[in-house]
């Protein structure tokens, strides 16, 4: 029967809050129904529900409510007709945050039903803690009397519902539930831990035998949701709020005789064994008549009947094995941190959000992507401003200058937060497409993983050339960097923090990567032409790249010079002992010629000049150094909606992400 209904709902479907227990829920139910089923999640600490119920990376859709721009995006990527809002902050004891308790429940709702038509379907998870004070048995036109934070956001987002609805005419219903109880519910929750216990013939602490609850099964409560999304069009209800309750006072004392009945518990419980909770009430339950009514829904659950079901889900989802391993000690999803240089790269960047968006979301990663402007001369900051406020988890960064790409790196590098960054130039030659694959050589325990060029698509005389120089420079090198390898790489965190921390002012980061060592391994990969514009490169700035790699990892040059040195002196000694002997023995005609001297003091004097610019090399290397220098100078960082323009503003910032 509710798999007839939830095939009868318009799609596609959102379910904001799916990493959540009744989200969890809800998107499994109608996932295994039907594909058109989105889990909306912004919360990656609770994610461990979405990782054991193996969601397909496209239905899993990456969103903060708390930003429009976010909203925005994934309502005109996947035009939603049904949304279910189960996203919450604040009803946990551990959730203190009162700003974002407001901000999710409140503005988070606002920003949803912004992007809202009438021809949708908006369900609103409330709760039952609305009525606060007013917790017996409240009908929905009862005084609501909230007696904490969370629940003044939660009667705030119900008075915003019905403001929509009378105003915008959008179909909304506020579903305030009572307790619900089921698989997915955190394990440290009443239900979950009583339901273990009782398996084991014993009871789990217990609060005052008195305190109260109405307790529904969560099957029921999905029911109810799904009830609420196909009545509340054309109806007349639009804006209401319903009591999501069985309309049954359960006390703790209750509980513990059903569970004993149930499974059969020989010990007796020990009241007042846990402190009782500054939100428990001894006469806490609900009155289910208007659902009833209007929805035509009720509860069909009894309570020993929900806790047979809730004892058999943890026993086929391997509960101790899998489900309490995965609450205590999540392996959350790592974040990505790719690094964009940006240099007349604005017609690509977009390009490049969208590709890297989607796949990370392939992964099941989080991500934070950091664009350096270095300075460039087009619209770049007009298009990552927009995209900054679109997408909060986009950090854009403005240098004074041109100060070159491996300054540009090194710049989104010191404010990365994510277990590992990704350094890319902006123009996508490299193919966000290839990250999987140093991910996947990130898990298997390697810190660096770099992408070696098998081919570029360029003319072949000149791939001639780069390859050529690849190799003469690894084979001049004093350290073992790999040929073919640019800076495109993927880079654990750790090793981030060395290559951050060498004080070196001029920096060649595809060497200074090979020389802080850890485990490394290549990939590779086809190296595309600019989707865009022509390349910002020339003979020039590949010469002076040479010199820079050279001259950084090579005491090559200087060996030469030495070589030559004893070589040249020893070919000098003998000519000058075969001039006597020729002159005095053999031949005593030998011609002393002007032009002799003239190619002798033109070939010394230019191995003494190469020797000397060789030397001037290293000289100016030192001099660079001893200025000291900063490697870049920031004028702007914006992430999301904020901006930070004053120096001081910005070491404050670089200061608190480095302390994460």
């Amino acid at each position: 029967m509710v798999n007839d209904s939830i095939r009868q709902l318009n799609g596609p479907i959102f379910v904001f809050g799916a990493s959540g227990f009744i989200g969890a829920n809800l998107f499994e139910q109608l996932f295994a129904v039907r594909k058109d089923v989105y889990a909306l999640t912004h919360d990656a600490t609770k994610a461990w529900r979405l990782k054991l119920l193996n969601v397909p990376a496209e239905n899993i859709v990456h969103c903060d409510i708390v930003s429009d721009n976010s909203i925005k995006s994934v309502f005109e990527i996947y035009k939603p007709k049904t949304i279910f809002n189960l996203a919450a902050y604040g009803a946990y004891s551990k959730q203190k945050n009162i700003s974002l308790t407001y901000e999710t429940n409140v503005l988070g709702t606002v920003n949803i039903l912004d992007n809202c038509t009438p021809d949708m379907v908006y369900i609103h998870a409330g709760s039952s803690s609305e009525y606060g004070f007013n917790c017996t048995a409240p009908k929905e036109t009862d005084r609501v009397e909230p007696n904490s934070h969370y629940a003044v956001s939660k009667v705030s987002a119900a008075y915003v519902l019905e403001f929509y609805a009378r105003v915008h005419n959008l179909n909304t219903l506020n579903l305030r539930l009572y307790s619900i109880y089921g698989g997915w519910e955190e394990p440290d929750r009443l239900i979950p831990r009583l339901v273990e216990e009782a398996q084991q013939g014993k009871y789990p602490p217990l609060v005052s035998p008195d305190i109260s609850r109405d307790f529904v099964y969560i099957d029921d409560c999905v029911s109810a949701f799904v009830q609420a999304a196909l009545r509340v069009k054309g109806s007349g209800i639009s804006g209401r709020s319903y009591n999501v309750a069985t309309g049954q006072k359960t006390t703790m004392r209750d509980l513990a005789a059903v569970t004993r009945q149930t499974f059969g518990i020989q010990t007796e419980p020990v009241w007042g064994s846990m402190p009782n909770r500054g939100w428990d009430l001894s006469d806490w339950y609900g009155d289910p008549t208007a659902i009833q009514a209007d929805l035509g829904w009720k509860a069909t659950t009894d309570l020993t009947t929900g806790l047979r079901k809730t004892a058999e889900w943890q026993v086929s989802n391997q509960y101790a094995e899998r489900v309490i391993p995965a609450f205590q000690t999540p392996t959350l999803n790592p974040v990505i941190t790719p690094i964009i240089a940006c240099y007349k790269d604005a017609q690509a960047i977009p390009y490049m959000y969208e590709r890297l968006v989607k796949t990370f979301n392939e992964m099941k990663v989080r991500y934070e992507i950091i664009f350096v402007n270095d300075n460039s001369p087009d619209n770049t900051d007009e298009v990552l401003e927009q995209i900054c406020a679109k997408d909060p988890n986009v950090i854009a960064i403005k240098h004074s200058r041109n100060f070159g790409s491996q300054s540009a790196f090194l710049s989104g590098m010191e404010i990365a937060t994510g277990d590992a960054v990704v350094l890319m130039d902006g123009d996508l030659q490299d193919p966000p497409e290839i990250i999987p694959k140093f991910y996947e050589k990130w898990q298997e325990g390697y810190d660096v993983t770099y992408g070696v060029r098998v081919q570029r698509e360029m003319p072949a005389w000149l791939e001639v050339f780069y390859k050529g120089f690849y190799r003469i420079f690894k084979n001049m090198s004093y350290i073992n960097i790999p040929a073919d390898a640019g800076d495109f790489s993927l880079i654990d965190r750790k090793v981030v923090r060395e290559l951050v921390a060498l004080p070196e002012t001029e920096q060649f980061l595809r060497g200074l990567r090979a020389w802080v060592g850890f485990r490394q391994t290549g990939v590779d990969y086809v190296r595309p032409e600019r989707m865009f514009g022509v390349s910002t490169n020339n003979w020039r700035k590949n010469i002076a790249w040479a010199r820079k790699a050279i001259f950084s990892f090579s005491f090559v040059p200087l060996e030469l010079m030495v070589y030559a040195g004893f070589a040249l002196t020893g070919l000098s000694i003998l000519g000058i002992l075969w001039q006597i002997l020729a002159k005095f023995f053999f031949f005593p005609d030998t011609p002393a010629g002007l032009s002799t001297v003239i190619i002798l003091v033109m070939f010394f004097g230019g191995i003494n000049l190469l020797g000397i610019s060789f030397l001037g090399e290293y000289i100016s290397k030192i001099f660079e150094e001893s200025k000291k220098r900063p490697k870049f100078i920031r004028t702007l960082v914006r992430q999301g909606g904020k901006v930070y323009k004053t120096a001081a503003e910005i070491n404050t910032l670089v200061e608190q992400r480095n302390s994460k």
